[in-house]
């Protein structure tokens, strides 16, 4: 055991020297190999950052949330299909009769009256400035019980405020530094097209996917008020959705029964498909990590193009090398060197190229995960560091294997007389 560790250090040492001996030759042929392992790191970071951020940002919504849309639910590219665009609205009337399920807590409509008449902007104004990109929510008081929404100040609008027809509003925190970024909000007047609605609550602000932003991708940039309120600013508004709070541990249980009701209620025939979309906080998270899974893998594709070309620099110059050595290898065979000590003394030296590399790709990817981190969410994975490194050392060895058993094949007489 003592013999072999010896003889790995050995070889480990004139590795070492021999790269320390071509120091600007090492440096270029691992290019490839730093290039390669940074991208892993940089897609590794990229993606399990804005993974965490979307799971967080959903699971904001509640884990017992069943989402109920007209439209398909999740994740989406494009526009709907004409069949989804033709499908009935959902109705105040579908959300009341939800809440009569056994395995649902509660279920409550929200109207988005962001638009209004013929695709106009909704305008919302207020100490002295103006903007109308706010989503805007009409809903009803058993909101406060979803717990999808937390507040920090104020109260929500109750029933008796429905009943009198008061326009107040509760409002995200986004909104509040828009308008009011240095005071309170309670008890400020609010202008929505014209009307003027007294702000009661304001609300806690969210996690933010992609580092936030302006409009409908910051989830504090909202206004929530009664559904009778935002009728009166939209009148024809019918673009409704329903979020049902299932009782605990019975997630699965209550989105069947909200399937089974909607379907009776909407005229669904047996064997059809539903005409609309039921979603929980996990179907909407599964289908975002099979998305970005596909995602990580076609770039880990495109990055091993880098580390194939590190590799076959490592072989190229391995190769001339062996040539430049042959003498060399010929003096440590006719002393009594084995085939076995030349064929490690290549494989350390490639393996210990490719794996500085690895190292030194590693050191610049996590640098610039923090700087990524400044502008998109960025996680660096407990994996992708030592997966970094070995597949660095593992492009050596198997680069390197070709050079090493054709230097340990060489024939010492004729070693000896190379020139």
């Amino acid at each position: 055991m003592r013999v072999a560790t010896s003889r790995f250090l050995e070889n480990l040492k004139m590795a070492f020297d021999t790269l320390r001996g071509n120091k600007l030759r090492s440096f270029l042929t691992i290019i490839g190999v730093v290039v390669g392992v940074i991208v892993v790191m940089l897609i590794s970071a990229i993606i399990s950052g804005i993974g965490m951020a979307f799971e967080e940002q959903i699971k904001a919504f509640g884990t017992r949330s069943i989402f109920v849309n007209k439209m398909d639910s999740g994740i989406r590219f494009g526009r709907p299909s004409r069949e989804e665009r033709m499908r009935p609205n959902l109705t105040i009337a579908d959300a009341l009769a939800l809440r009569t399920l056994p395995d649902v807590e509660t279920a409550v409509p929200s109207l988005n009256v962001s638009s209004g008449f013929f695709g106009n902007a909704t305008v919302v104004s207020a100490n002295g400035k103006q903007t109308s990109n706010i989503r805007l929510s009409g809903t009803l008081p058993e909101i406060s019980r979803a717990e999808t929404e937390i507040l920090v100040e104020g109260r929500w609008f109750t029933q008796s405020d429905v009943d009198f027809k008061k326009d107040s509003c509760v409002i995200g925190s986004t909104v509040k530094d828009t308008f009011w970024p240095y005071e309170s909000p309670i008890g400020k007047t609010l202008e929505i097209n014209g009307r003027s609605f007294q702000v009661i609550g304001l609300l806690e602000k969210k996690p933010q996917l992609l580092g936030g932003g302006g409009g409908n991708n910051d989830a504090s940039n909202t206004i929530f008020m009664p559904i009778g309120s935002a009728l009166r600013i939209k009148p024809n508004s019918e673009d409704i959705f329903i979020l049902v709070v299932a009782k605990e541990g019975r997630v699965l249980q209550a989105k069947d029964q909200v399937e089974d009701m909607l379907r009776a209620r909407r005229g669904v025939t047996f064997g059809k498909p539903n005409n609309f979309s039921t979603a929980t906080a996990d179907s909407i998270i599964e289908q975002f990590q099979s998305i970005t899974a596909g995602v990580a893998l076609a770039m880990v594709v495109i990055s091993s193009i880098g580390l194939l070309i590190g590799g076959i620099g490592v072989m190229n110059i391995m190769l001339v090398s062996v040539t430049e050595r042959t003498r060399e290898i010929g003096i440590r065979k006719a002393i009594g060197a084995k085939r076995s000590d030349i064929l490690l003394q290549f494989l350390i030296e490639a393996s210990t190229l490719t794996g500085f590399g690895g190292l030194l790709g590693l050191g610049i990817g996590w640098l610039l995960a923090m700087l990524v981190r400044l502008v998109f969410p960025s996680y660096v994975p407990y994996w992708a560091p030592p997966l970094g490194f070995f597949a660095s050392v593992g492009i050596g060895v198997v680069f390197g294997l070709w050079p090493a058993w054709k230097a340990a094949r060489l024939d010492p007489i004729e070693s000896l007389r190379y020139e």
